[in-house]
């Protein structure tokens, strides 16, 4: 098994030789920064292509990186919250310095799209009552709503598979989620224990293991300290615990954000809100570094901040705590029955997003058009996100 079989130096807790590679003579540091900026420039086409790009260039062509132990990560990122490509960043950098090269490439590959965020966060707050920026998101809203269906549609048929109980918890789910609205990261969690009873033996829950099912839920109960802090604490209160919740796919965020930024913190209206996806979408880094927007929104050019460390310091943790103990043991039933179960629910709750953030996007027959034409195009074509979100910002600016 891949996980058995990692080369000597990078299998230690804390690589000591972050400039040598067993047998692929590893470059500095410097030159992996170099890289994850340029990356995370241009490294548009989703988490999977982005994946794609790291094992192309850093193991098939340059070779800076050993098969197995890129692949590890990749499972790592699987397995643990979180959006996959920089996760796998996360894990690239701790194969090279520790836990302070997985912070230093964090800082490289996600910098870009948070200064492109911030940037646009400014202008949007600037200019927003000005009709070419109304026009803009008019197309833009319902273009979302075609990739957030087409999100939710992929990752159930991908987890469920053929698994009629997955079926079962994505489609319940969705509807407590449309019909309600209900805090979804408790539902993620009370899914995956419901997969660890059903496919594990209890006797686990007596060893009090270490794993995902017991990392989650710590963090979730760090929302509590935010209970009479400021909006700045609140803020990074909240978004920690929003990323201890992405399982499968970073637009499983959307619901979780939803319901707490507009409903439970009345930070964002409905259409603020879908602008900030948007952002998350059109942007070459990962959707949640909508969370730098959501926080620009909110407190400025500290919110922005603190929203987006929040964001991401339960998935760097992810990392760098428990990484080295799921690469060995990412086959342990257990783990693997709670992610599952989580996973559904991701998917279930995303399509329930979807129907309720659907009529907020979707107020007219042109609208109605936009979003139909967007779903064909994704589902037909394969167009990427970004293009479509153009497209709509274009079909707004003739439509509306």
């Amino acid at each position: 098994m891949p996980e058995a079989t990692p080369s000597p130096e990078p299998s230690e807790p804390e690589p000591s030789a972050g400039a040598e590679a067993p047998s692929s003579g590893r470059p500095p540091i410097r030159s992996f920064l170099g890289y994850f900026v340029g990356l995370g420039v241009w490294g548009f086409g989703g988490p999977i292509a982005t994946v794609g790009y790291m094992q192309r260039d850093l193991v098939e062509r340059r070779a800076w990186l050993d098969r197995d132990e890129f692949l590890d990560g990749v499972a790592l990122g699987q397995t643990m919250p979180g959006p996959l490509a920089a996760q796998v960043a996360m894990w690239v950098g701790y194969l090279l310095n520790g836990a302070l090269g997985a912070l230093a490439i964090a800082g490289a590959f996600i910098g870009p799209s948070f200064l492109f965020v911030l940037g646009v966060a400014i202008a949007y707050v600037r200019y927003q009552g000005l009709s070419v920026v109304q026009s803009l998101f008019y197309g833009i809203a319902p273009a979302v709503m075609a990739i957030i269906a087409i999100a939710a549609y992929k990752l159930a048929r991908l987890t469920d598979a053929n698994d009629v109980r997955l079926w079962v918890i994505s489609a319940v789910i969705g509807v407590i989620t449309a019909v309600t609205g209900a805090e979804i990261a408790l539902l993620f969690v009370a899914a995956g224990l419901v997969m660890i009873l059903w496919d594990a033996p209890p006797r686990w829950l007596g060893r009090g293991g270490h794993g995902t099912a017991s990392f989650v839920p710590v963090t979730a109960t760090l929302i509590h300290l935010a209970a009479g802090g400021g909006t700045l604490i609140a803020l990074f209160v909240f978004f920690a615990k929003a990323g201890a919740f992405i399982f499968g796919s970073g637009l499983a965020i959307v619901p979780f954000l939803r319901e707490g930024v507009v409903h439970q913190h009345h930070w964002l209206t409905e259409r603020q809100f879908l602008d900030a996806v948007a952002m998350g979408l059109i942007t070459p880094g990962p959707v949640v570094i909508s969370a730098t927007f959501i926080g620009y929104l909110v407190g400025g050019l500290a919110g922005a901040v603190v929203a987006t460390l929040g964001i991401f310091t339960p998935i760097y943790l992810g990392v760098v705590v428990p990484g080295r103990w799921f690469v060995r043991h990412r086959g342990n039933p257990q783990v693997k029955a709670f992610v599952k179960g989580a996973t559904a629910a991701a998917a279930g709750a995303i399509a329930g997003a979807t129907v309720v953030l659907t009529r907020q996007a979707v107020v007219d027959y042109r609208t109605a058009v936009v979003g139909l034409v967007a779903l064909g195009l994704l589902w037909k074509f394969k167009v990427k996100e970004p293009y479509i979100v153009a497209l709509g910002a274009l079909a707004g600016l003739l439509l509306h």
